[in-house]
């Protein structure tokens, strides 16, 4: 099923990563060539073009200054929120980013050293991480509003000469003061952080620190603009923690060589885009989305790059997104199933489509968590556009499985994230190691190396990136899912490993009883746990969210569930516990929060995820878990 053009280069990525990733590498501007292109020496610690210096911000924003296209866009800022739309040309991107960084140089940060950046969905944000790349400082973005306890956690392992941040941030009609949770941060913190530079916004002010804070407009009015510093390929850019961390952070490392390579690659072969085009993350820059395809990747490219600060729904409403598109013509909207999921219950006929002008979208992307077919269906109908799933990690940085648009389209198959985009050796493995048959669910393994732009290591941890990744299966890196990969090849991500339950010495999915849920015509969105059972070992448990105006009775609408995944699955998946709840617990970047249902359903002890959107979610799931009879613990 899949194309010639895409099992062409495929295989050519396997067969010759050397020549492949050279190859590919010639799309940007190297100060100097690489010595080799893969070093093996260190395997499993594999490095991407020793010996190679570039400076990733020119490549994002000078390089198209100095090819005659300054006056382009490369930065629209949206903020629905606050009433604010600014537009920025490269060239004008281009002088904002020279004069942080010179502010930044001004108070000591050089090449190596890092600064955190805790900061809300502003143009600044994006000034503040192109500006540490542009004078070699390795930057970590902390979700802004992180509390303080989880910040603290991440400045004593990174351990940054300078924190960047701002006197606030908005989340729908709430202003989120960040000073204060900075400050709480900051006196936690064993590492004592010298100097803190902060954004002034309007909505809120920002007490600063005699001696420590600066202003934001202050330190760059005073600074001089700085040039593009001569970096390393294999040197550090960013460094991002992976979400819900708990004890010693793990800290994901990014490279700049390796990494600039990478996305270029991925925006022609994956998303096909090209210079001059719209690319639109709807993500925040905290995650990963938004450090590759807000940030580095559409501006490595000399794309425009939206920057949005509101949400799907509630600002002001379930339009929101169809607004975005066509005031900034937008080509391709890459967002997470959960936006579409919340969009569709609350406008489940796309009434709030009417009268926009969406024509130059050409293609709607989804990742972040698994997709039911439902939501794809749903979204491909109203939009009438392709709408392809895809699977990556914050530790992968860009697609590893996608239908990769810029190597002839493939057919869609809802529920699948379609093929391994070319780089990525994917196979799935049983427990012992052995790879099972097409069709049969095991766990999802990248043979080494990885290809440019994933993880080399751990934030100063080597022998914990080899414990979490790389020792379960030697010569494979571990990504955590269970999956399938079928006849065609197409790759199925089904839940991560953990997720996958033994009911009575069965081995079954949670992902694919969602699938049969979210079916149901009256469903928007749901999560199956495995909830412990003394007879069986486990047991699926179903949370389902009703669409808006639903109005039948809940045990009607639960007993047609149960008696869909029965049919659709078998008596085997004793899906007997379904409850509706008004929402479900999520991250800020909209994944379900299934290990923390698990362990209210088991009564264990378990801590609220730094990252959950709103912890007050979890007391009405545990409510709702009570009445099906399961516990819930602390």
């Amino acid at each position: 099923m899949t194309t010639s053009r895409y099992r062409d280069e495929y295989r050519r990525s396997l067969a010759d990563p050397q020549g492949f990733w050279a190859e590919a590498a010639g799309a940007l501007d190297w100060e100097r060539r690489w010595d080799q292109v893969l070093d093996a020496t260190q395997a499993p610690l594999y490095r991407w073009f020793p010996g190679g210096r570039l400076n990733t911000c020119y490549n994002a924003l000078d390089r198209h200054v100095a090819a005659g296209r300054g006056e382009q866009l490369a930065l629209v800022y949206d903020s629905p929120v606050s009433g604010t739309i600014r537009r920025y040309t490269y060239r004008e991107l281009t002088a904002l980013v020279a004069g942080f960084a010179g502010a930044l140089a001004a108070e000591g940060v050089g090449r190596g050293d890092r600064v955190i950046l805790y900061m809300p969905m502003v143009p600044e944000a994006v000034v503040a991480m192109l500006a540490c790349a542009r004078i070699g400082a390795v930057h970590s973005v902390v979700f802004g509003g992180f509390a303080p306890a989880e910040l603290a956690k991440r400045i004593d392992d990174a351990r940054p000469k300078l924190v960047v941040s701002a006197s606030c941030g908005l989340e729908g009609a709430r202003v989120i003061p960040y000073k204060p949770l900075l400050d709480e941060a900051l006196a936690l913190a064993a590492h004592r952080v010298e100097r803190c530079l902060i954004l002034a916004r309007p909505q809120a002010t920002a007490t600063l620190l005699a001696g420590r804070d600066r202003d934001w407009q202050d330190a760059v009015a005073a600074a001089r603009p700085a040039p593009c510093a001569s970096v390393e390929a294999t040197d550090p850019l960013y460094i991002l923690y992976t979400s819900g961390t708990t004890g010693k952070p793990k800290g994901v490392v990014r490279d700049h060589g390796g990494h600039a390579v990478a996305l270029r690659y991925s925006m022609r072969a994956v998303y096909d885009i090209g210079p001059g085009e719209v690319f639109w993350a709807a993500s925040d820059v905290g995650w990963v989305v938004g450090h590759s395809y807000i940030v580095y990747a559409p501006l490595l490219t000399g794309c425009t790059t939206v920057l949005y600060e509101g949400k799907p729904v509630g600002t002001p409403d379930a339009g929101a997104f169809w607004r975005v598109v066509e005031t900034h013509r937008v080509n391709a909207l890459f967002t997470a199933p959960t936006a579409f999921r919340a969009i569709k219950k609350e406008d489940p006929d796309g009434r709030l489509l009417a009268g926009r002008d969406l024509s130059s979208l050409k293609t709607l992307f989804l990742a972040g968590e698994r997709c039911d077919p439902d939501t794809v269906l749903w979204a491909g109908a109203r939009l009438g556009v392709p709408v392809v799933d895809h699977w990556w990690q914050t530790e992968t940085g860009w697609p590893v499985a996608a239908n990769c648009r810029g190597l002839e389209p493939m057919p869609v198959k809802p529920g699948s994230a379609s093929v391994a985009v070319p780089g990525y050796d994917v196979r799935v493995l049983d427990d012992t190691g052995t790879e099972v048959a097409a069709g049969t669910i095991g766990n999802i393994v990248i043979r080494l190396p990885l290809p440019p732009g994933a993880l080399p290591t751990l934030w100063h941890n080597d022998a914990g990136y080899r414990a979490s990744y790389l020792e379960r299966y030697p010569g494979h890196y571990l990504t955590g899912d269970a999956g399938f990969v079928d006849a065609d090849g197409y790759l199925s991500i089904m839940s991560r490993i953990d997720d996958v339950i033994n009911v009575a010495g069965h081995r079954l999915s949670t992902g694919a009883m969602e699938e049969v849920l979210a079916g149901h015509p009256d469903v928007a969105e749901c999560a199956v746990i495995g909830a412990a059972d003394a007879l069986k070992g486990q047991l699926p448990v179903g949370l389902v969210v009703l669409k808006a105006g639903v109005e039948r009775p809940h045990a009607t609408i639960v007993a047609e569930l149960v008696e869909r995944v029965r049919r659709e699955i078998g008596a085997v998946a004793a899906l007997k516990h379904v409850t509706v709840v008004a929402r479900l617990p999520k991250t800020r970047s909209g994944k379900v929060l299934r290990a923390t249902m698990r362990a209210i359903a088991d009564a264990r002890d378990y801590n609220v995820p730094a990252t959950i959107d709103d912890p007050r979610i979890l007391d009405e799931v545990a409510i709702a878990l009570q009445a099906l009879g399961y516990g819930t613990g602390r």
